[in-house]
């Protein structure tokens, strides 16, 4: 039943309510729509002096697609540093091993979506990656957050100054992966 004016409070509106002959995304026949949503949140701290790309224990999710022609999108949400002024952290999802999101590559320089450092001993940075994924598979897959430092330490979680102070934080990250039907 088509409504005139507002709809009725009650009411949920439904693809059916929606006029015939116009063409919207929400009468599509399944393109577009979300699948699957899987989510992971790390909410205890991780420390590491890696100087090649290492995982962040507790930033994977496994997401298995239904179709082929499926895509995932993938939110990636860091709160992590190096240390101070002189270590940078960066930060990449991966799917599986391969690096999927991730400046273009240049030199020794490390690619990521997110650097992360900071100027004081107190202080983190957050840093949020949006990837659209194309992972051409039916096989189950992992999407993962990875980290780099220079040479340093980086910290996830938590500030390089881990007192125990109201002002230095414990954080959370989180990594979220939705299938989008194609």
């Amino acid at each position: 039943m088509a409504y005139i004016g507002s709809r009725p409070a009650d009411k949920a509106l439904v693809t059916s309510d929606i006029a015939d002959g116009i063409v919207t995304f929400a009468k599509t026949t399944g393109f577009g729509k979300i699948g699957q949503v899987l989510q992971t949140a790390k909410t205890d701290t991780f420390t590491s002096t890696s100087t090649s790309f290492a995982d962040i224990t507790g930033l994977s999710v496994a997401i298995t697609p239904t179709a082929t022609s499926s895509k995932v999108l993938v939110f990636a949400h860091i709160v992590g540093c190096g240390e101070v002024s002189t270590n940078h952290a960066i930060f990449r999802i991966v799917r599986d091993s391969t690096a999927i999101y991730a400046g273009d590559s240049a030199g020794s320089r490390s690619s990521g979506f997110h650097s992360g450092i900071v100027s004081d001993t107190n202080s983190v940075e957050a840093g949020t990656g949006i990837f659209l994924d194309s992972p051409s598979t039916t096989s189950a897959t992992t999407y993962k957050i990875q980290g780099i430092t220079e040479g340093s330490t980086f910290f996830v979680n938590r500030s390089p100054n881990d007192g125990d102070s109201k002002g230095r934080g414990r954080l959370a990250s989180s990594i979220t992966v939705m299938e989008v039907l194609a």
